[in-house]
Parts: structure tokens; C-alpha cells; sequence
């Protein structure tokens, strides 16, 4: 039995309502394996109890659960933990996306949704250097492991670039590669690594729950001028994809800091490069 959880831990202050906010918790524990195959999940009466919520919500959590196969239901022998067969989350380097899968030997699926020409909006713009208004190249792919949908990237590329390929070959090829293709000469990426959650719009589109909690990408691919190419966003489902890092200790005369290591470059022995001030983690 998992340890109580207490009904604090759930607010009718959120705009999730609260059924689905215990969904969530308890989602949470099986993935973690804090509640294991075969393990008892609480009952309607226990978690309207912790939680401090009526039976029906307790009851619309389970139901939840149930409808995801997470948990099996029956009469009088309570609600357990579904035994699963998932594979372990995809665990890549912070340094890429899709270029970790591609070096780790894993294939992936991409499906095509969106593919238009269209002026670009002021935050598309500042990522770009260009102007509000100037025509870029939108494109909105899922793309999937065998276990299912785990990103959903959005790219803009400035039109003159997006011309030089046609909307067969993007969904077919990476966008590094039509860049390289079309005469880029990718030199670097600027990328912010935050937290959101899953709305009514991608939720479905990477088979997860409206409110999940998903990572998300932003990355600004800069030419050997620094000249941006490329904006891209992605929303990764967290327990598919995760970033990991490696970190040394560096030692300095006022204080101590952690310093990202970077791994070699797939199929060679990449020296590692120099390491900079935003790359450093300070103790406070």
C-alpha cells in the first residue's frame, strides 16, 4: 500500500479539476514504481478520505486510471496495478534531439500535420532576427518510438531557406539534414530547457492526459555567421524522452561550481570543448 497522500496536495484552486488532479498523482506513483504491478491501489472510500473529496470524484480518478490501463478493476477484489511491459524512457544528452535517437540506433516515426508559409509572429521574429510580419516556414510533426507518440515539434525557418525543400522531404528527412542539404552551414544552437503542461490540443496528439506535465524545447539553430535558421520547439512526453547530464566539479578561488561535461560526438572522439560561464551551476 502506497503511503497516504494527504488532501492538501490537490487544490480546488486550479483550474484541473480534482478528479483528474488525483489521476494524476496516482499516475505519477505507478510510473515511479512507488506503486509496483500487482500492488493495491487505494479504494473510492480510502482516497475520498485522504483526499477530502466525495466518492464520485474518487471514483472518476479510478475510472481514469482504468481507461488508460494503468490499474484493473474488479468486484470485491479492489483496484491493482496493471503488470505493463513499457520500455524504459528514451535517456538522451542535453547537446540534441533527434540526433541522440538517430545515433543510439532508434527509429522513429514522424506524421506531418501542418506545413504553410505564413508572416511571422513577433516571438517567431525575435527568435528569427526578422522582421514581425516576414514570411517563414511553419511546421507542426508528432514524432513516435514503438511505445508511442513522444514529441511535438513546431519549427519556423525563414522562407528563403524553407523554399530550397519541399513538404515530402520534411516529413520524411530531419530538418538539420534539409538545412545541411539546402546549403546551410549549421554552426551552433542557442536552447532553453522549461516545464509546461499538456493542453486539449496536443494532449491527444501524444496520447496523454490534458494537464500532463511535459518538457519543453526551445532551440535557436544559428549558420557558421550566427545567423538564426531555425526556430524549434518541442513537447516531449517526460516519460518517454528525458534529458540527462553529466557534470564536473570545478573549484574556484571564491567558490565551487558544477561545469557540464559534454560527451563525445557519436562514431568519434570529439575533444571536449571549452567549457563557458553559462554552462556553470553554482553552490549557493
Amino acid at each position: 500500500m502506497t503511503r497516504a497522500i494527504y488532501s492538501d496536495a490537490i487544490s480546488e484552486r486550479l483550474p484541473t479539476p480534482l478528479y483528474h488532479q488525483i489521476f494524476l498523482i496516482l499516475r505519477g506513483q505507478i510510473q515511479e514504481g512507488r506503486l509496483p504491478p500487482g500492488a493495491l491501489v487505494p479504494g473510492e472510500e480510502e482516497l475520498a478520505r485522504q483526499f477530502n473529496v466525495s466518492r464520485i470524484t474518487a471514483r472518476r480518478a479510478l475510472a481514469e486510471l482504468a481507461a488508460e490501463g494503468l490499474v484493473t478493476r474488479g468486484r470485491g477484489r479492489g483496484t491493482h496495478v496493471t503488470a505493463r511491459n513499457d520500455p524504459p524512457p528514451v535517456r538522451a544528452g542535453v547537446e540534441g534531439l533527434l540526433e541522440n535517437l538517430l545515433a543510439m540506433g532508434l527509429k522513429t516515426q514522424v506524421n506531418l500535420l501542418e506545413f504553410a508559409y505564413e508572416p511571422a509572429p513577433p516571438d517567431v521574429a525575435a527568435a528569427l532576427q526578422i522582421q514581425a510580419g516576414e514570411e517563414v516556414q511553419r511546421a507542426v510533426r508528432v514524432r513516435s518510438l514503438e511505445a508511442g507518440p513522444f514529441s511535438y515539434l513546431t519549427t519556423y525557418v525563414p522562407a528563403a531557406i524553407g523554399r530550397k525543400f519541399s513538404r515530402k522531404e520534411l516529413a520524411s528527412q530531419p530538418m538539420l539534414a534539409l538545412l545541411e542539404q539546402s546549403g546551410v552551414r549549421v554552426g551552433g544552437a542557442e536552447q532553453t530547457i522549461a516545464a509546461t503542461l499538456a493542453d486539449a490540443r496536443v494532449a491527444p496528439l501524444l496520447k496523454t492526459a490534458v494537464g500532463a506535465p511535459l518538457l519543453r524545447i526551445s532551440r535557436v539553430v544559428q549558420d557558421v555567421a550566427g545567423r538564426p535558421v531555425e526556430y524549434i520547439v518541442g513537447l516531449y512526453r517526460p516519460d518517454r524522452y528525458q534529458f540527462r547530464m553529466s557534470l564536473d566539479r570545478v573549484r574556484g578561488e571564491e567558490q565551487n561550481t558544477w561545469s557540464a561535461r559534454v560527451a563525445p560526438a557519436a562514431g568519434g572522439n570529439r575533444p571536449p570543448r571549452t567549457k563557458s560561464r553559462r554552462e556553470k551551476i553554482h553552490d549557493r
